[in-house]
């Protein structure tokens, strides 16, 4: 990776950080924005690795791998269509937009723009897992110190 990669990585996630950070966004609504974010890159990425007849590694291609699986699933009557109602669609536009924009300004191609992403998509799943009821899906993702 070039310097200038780097560079442009860092930038992403020093934003990602302060926005984050600065609107108390709930897990929920950053894992929403993420996995589309994502999954907007990595389509056509594999449709032109397909085409070349190349195999994309895993760590750009799939999730990675959570350090501990969630002992117990939390059981709720709190559906998908009720979750989707309670989060901040201007928020979530407001993050989705900051990650767009700067991978475009850093001129990142996909993969970097992927691998950019990643960690944040492990710290999210993460958190996502250990949440025990509805509750804690909006809670204010825990960004820690060292990220």
């Amino acid at each position: 990776m070039a310097s200038n990669d780097v560079d442009g990585m860092v930038t992403l996630t020093e934003r990602m950080v302060h926005l984050i950070g600065q609107l108390g966004m709930p897990i929920v609504e950053v894992a929403i924005v993420l996995q589309r974010r994502i999954t907007s890159m990595l389509e056509p990425l594999e449709a032109w690795a397909e085409q070349q007849g190349h195999d994309l590694d895993e760590r750009v291609s799939t999730p990675w791998p959570l350090d501990e699986e969630a002992g117990s699933e939390a059981h709720s009557a709190f559906t998908l269509d009720r979750l989707l109602n309670h989060v901040d669609a201007d928020r979530m536009d407001i993050l989705d937009t900051l990650i767009r924009v700067t991978l475009q300004e850093v001129d990142a191609d996909l993969i970097h723009g992927l691998l950019a992403l990643r960690p944040w998509e492990h710290l999210v799943r993460s958190q996502l897992a250990a949440a025990d009821g509805p509750g804690r899906l909006f809670s204010p993702l825990e960004i820690p110190d060292d990220f």
